[in-house]
């Protein structure tokens, strides 16, 4: 069996060789402006929809126009020698926008990686550039495509020489042969810099004429024939035009020089040296993973015009040999006896759904280490195959590599077997290896890893459903392309473990994130019980809300109006009412959360209270009928569990997301009373870690008034207050402890003296006083938190106590933006990811140890840093102590962990 390949679109031999050249800044620009309400930017806050939007553009033409050769102008700066010539060329244009600064350097970090030259040249522009090498490739016999925003370039075109130009954004091209540049202008493309002179152009501060609009500047150039005879001959020109004409020669003079594009710049390349390459693809993944670009179809869409995924033979090549059954009734245990008995680790794959409870088994498929694969479909199997199998699943001595091992494991549960042995899970290991990567799709990593290529259909009936497409091989045996997945499998694992032992991950794998897939398997089959008939009243009760605050907002501006609805928001609070202007955005001023607030302070008109309330409601009001939608027949709620998402290594949850109900404001509470004790059972046992975080930022920084202001029994904050503003322990008030709690919380993510002014509603000059105090009295946070930073830049990635890397290329970064983010983060990773790392360990031995105890209390969730398990009738105290301890004992911090504990029929109630 082989994966296939499908050849690209190229030009056919003995044709013209095309070349394609692209303008960088101006379709940059133009990608930029298109996406700019995208807020597109990767986590250390870089934007990105420049360069997502330029690569889009590329990638569209590469796929449509197939060129042989390809290179991309940039400018070197706004000096030329136009602004030699003319000081004021060019100088009306707005300083740079903020988000767009950096992303030209995305860009020609992406196009380096896939192969693509990048030319500029002091003292000229791209287009002169682009000009040099279309005119010597045009008498070099190539045909030649020029993309750009830049009407300039219409000059270029020939019969050899079409212009590309964007309209609608990115999304839509016009072709400007020369037909079409008669018909657009009614001139020639080479009275086209004649017609721009006499026009100007205000994107370049060229003046034009007064009184002579585009019309006039064309009739003249026709009339006359060219733009020097239309100056020998000014005089000719009647009316008061003609008299603006000569009153504006010297300008329109000037003009035709600077319009006029260069081309015979001096080049270190030709055009033959812009022959397309193969792209590298490992550094293209690099890019993107750091770009944060996670949509696979983007992936697909610029691999499929990679040069290399070009296959000039008819036959493609073999992606993956194996010797392949498909497995009669009968014959699964001798088979697996021969293939899959030894200690070498086999691959299995999984046809089948899962989700909320349940799950379905479609098809198995093995991929033994001798080469040997196997199809078994569970509607054929007899009542030996039945036993076999679940013996061989079961068995953790017959090592499995899985991709994405939890869903297995769920439809697998589902139909009475149980799944151990599992060696390697190569999504989990991938995430590892990638932790700021947020696709981990087989097909993607095993063509990132092996260089092979699997075709994927992600289609399917269930959650999680795998179903790879062979359409390519229609005649295949059923169950082709799940054994293809088995086998793609064990390779994979092999490439990743070696990746793995290289960057210190394996530990991690085997010791912490394999053992955890069981437990929240486990998590999601049993879910938690949910009181729908008080979720249902919770819903009235919002919508009531929502409802009077509505009203509320009528009644305060006199008249109806629709509270969704940006734009009638900025007619009605900046028109209408005349409040403070907030923020300019594209399409106005914005009414965003932070501006509503502002608002509110700054005047006494009540309607920016009245939308916040809506907004609130609103939210919990949608929260609400997401849980509702989510019960399930049992009467319970059946959460996702996620360890691939968060690069920090925590655990996220979906379908619903338990981490988003708000914690301490009371309706947060009301929703969380929802949540309540199962038929059978006893109460919810809730336990989390005290001040984690603080605790793991004195064990690692080892500062000695830190941890003493831990062991001292006292409360923390106060004490860290008395310490700070020396002041006796008893005369620290609520306001110096508040401030000494969001400092210490906010070093601890990496909040700047800005960050805590806007916190605390200080200056920002009596936080960073506030800083530089703290620092004075805990000199060992300070000296940690420099060195962390300093050696994550050496490294270029922070480690948890349990070795777990973060990677922050962006902390050597020339942009200051995205260089600061990176030094936030670096400062955070290693506490949050220590934190989320102690958790997971709590949870393993806790499991341990109720299943060691035989207890049948059981965890339920995990969010954020607690755990809410379920007490079976008895089991209360032993359960408890347990916890306890199991917890406490999770990691030996210098500052000691402390578990805190409650008890309840609901999750509210047994809140501590």
């Amino acid at each position: 069996m082989a994966a296939t390949r499908t050849p690209q679109t190229s030009v056919p031999a003995g044709s013209r060789p095309r070349l394609l050249l692209l303008d960088g800044h101006s379709l940059a620009y133009r990608a930029f402006y298109a996406l700019k309400e995208a807020s597109m930017s990767t986590a250390t806050g870089q934007p990105t929809q420049a360069v997502y939007g330029f690569t889009s553009m590329l990638v569209n033409v590469l796929r449509d126009e197939a060129p042989t050769h390809l290179g991309v102008a940039f400018d070197v700066s706004r000096q030329s020698f136009r602004t030699e010539e003319f000081p004021d060329y060019k100088a009306n244009r707005s300083e740079t926008p903020e988000e767009f600064k950096g992303q030209v350097e995305l860009i020609v970090e992406e196009l380096t990686a896939m192969g693509v030259p990048t030319m500029r040249v002091a003292g000229f522009e791209a287009d002169d550039v682009i000009a040099t090498l279309a005119t010597r490739a045009a008498a070099e016999g190539f045909e030649v495509l020029i993309l750009t925003g830049d009407r300039d370039a219409l000059q270029l075109v020939t019969p050899d020489v079409t212009v590309l130009y964007p309209m609608m954004g990115v999304s839509k091209l016009h072709r400007f042969t020369p037909d079409a540049v008669e018909e657009k202008y009614g001139l020639t493309p080479a009275q086209y810099p004649d017609f721009a002179a006499l026009r100007g152009d205000p994107s370049d501060n060229l003046p034009g004429i007064p009184k002579v609009g585009e019309k006039t500047a064309a009739k003249w150039i026709r009339e006359f024939g060219s733009f020097a005879e239309l100056v020998a001959r000014a005089d000719e020109v009647k009316g008061q035009a003609g008299q603006n004409l000569r009153d504006n020669l010297d300008n329109v003079q000037l003009n035709r020089r600077l319009t006029e594009l260069v081309r015979d710049v001096e080049l270190d390349v030709t055009p033959t040296d812009l022959e397309r390459k193969p792209f590298d693809r490992e550094a293209v993944e690099v890019v993107l993973d750091a770009l944060e670009f996670r949509n696979a179809g983007f992936r697909e869409r610029l691999w499929a015009v990679d040069p290399g995924a070009v296959v000039a033979v008819a036959e493609p090549e073999p992606g993956f040999e194996m010797d392949t059954t498909v497995v009669a009734p009968g014959a699964l245990a001798e088979w697996l006896a021969e293939h899959a008995a030894g200690a070498e680790r086999t691959g299995l794959a999984v046809d089948g759904s899962w989700g909320r409870g349940t799950g379905e088994v479609k098809g198995l498929a093995f991929a033994a280490a001798d080469g040997s694969a196997a199809f078994v479909d569970p509607l054929t199997m007899d009542a030996g195959d039945d036993a076999a199998l679940a013996a061989w699943l079961a068995d953790p001595r017959r090592t499995k590599a899985v991709h994405d091992a939890k869903g297995p494991i769920l439809a697998l549960a589902a139909r009475g077997w149980a799944l151990w042995g599992i060696t390697s899970d190569t999504a989990l290991g991938a995430y590892l290896v990638l932790p700021g990567q947020r696709s981990f799709a087989l097909e993607g990593l095993v063509e990132r890893f092996l260089g092979r290529e699997l075709r994927v259909d992600a289609g399917g009936s269930g959650d999680g459903q795998l179903a790879l497409d062979m359409s390519d091989e229609a005649d295949a045996e059923p169950g082709a392309a799940l054994m293809l997945a088995a086998r793609a499998v064990v390779d994979l694992a092999a490439a990743l473990d070696t990746e793995l032992a290289a960057k210190g991950g394996l530990e991690l794998l085997r010791d912490m994130e394999l053992p955890l897939l069981p437990v929240l398997a486990h998590m999601e089959q049993m879910g938690i019980a949910a009181d729908l008939p008080y979720l249902e009243r919770l819903r009235e009760q919002f919508a009531a809300a929502v409802k009077q605050a509505t009203e509320e907002a009528h009644a305060a501006v006199g008249h109806e109006f629709n509270l969704g609805s940006p734009k009638q928001l900025q007619e009605i609070l900046f028109t209408e009412l005349g409040l403070p202007k907030t923020k300019k955005i594209k399409t106005g001023f914005t009414t965003d959360a932070d501006a509503l607030t502002w608002l509110a302070t700054q005047t006494d008109n009540e309607l920016p209270v009245i939308l916040l309330r809506h907004r609130d409601q609103t939210r919990l009001r949608t929260t609400v009928e997401g849980l509702i939608k989510t019960v399930a027949d049992d009467a319970r709620i059946h959460t996702t569990f996620n360890q691939t998402v968060a690069a920090t290594g925590r655990l996220s949850s979906q379908d619903p997301n338990l981490q988003n109900i708000p914690i301490r404001t009371e309706e947060g509470r009301l929703i969380r009373r929802a949540f309540v004790v199962g038929e059978g059972f006893e109460g919810l046992l809730t336990a989390d870690y005290s001040q984690i975080e603080l605790r793991i930022m004195a064990h690692l920084s080892q500062d000695t008034a830190l941890i003493e202001a831990f062991t001292s029994g006292e409360d923390l904050h106060s004490t860290m207050a008395a310490q700070v503003f020396s002041v006796a322990p008893e005369a620290v008030d609520h306001g110096l402890r508040s401030k000494i709690k969001a400092m210490s919380y906010g070093l601890a993510y990496g909040l700047s003296a800005f960050g805590l002014s806007q916190q605390l509603d200080i200056e920002p000059a009596e936080a960073r006083g506030l800083m530089e105090t703290y620092f004075e009295r805990f000199g060992g946070v300070r000296d940690y938190l420099h060195k962390v930073v300093e050696e994550a830049r050496q490294t270029g990635y922070t480690e948890t106590v349990f070795g777990r890397r973060r990677y922050l290329p962006d902390l050597t970064s020339d942009n200051r933006q995205r260089r600061e983010m990176a030094e936030r983060m670096a400062l955070n990773a290693p506490i949050q990811g220590s934190a989320a790392d102690i958790v997971k360990v709590a949870m393993l031995a806790v499991d341990r140890a109720m299943r060691e105890e035989k207890l049948a209390s059981r965890i339920l969730l995990q969010v954020h840093d607690e755990l809410v398990l379920e007490v079976a009738p008895g089991e209360r105290e032993r359960l408890e102590t347990l916890v306890r301890r199991e917890m406490a004992g999770a990691y030996p911090l210098r500052a000691p962990l402390d578990v805190s504990v409650g008890f309840g029929a609901n999750w509210e109630d047994a809140g501590h």
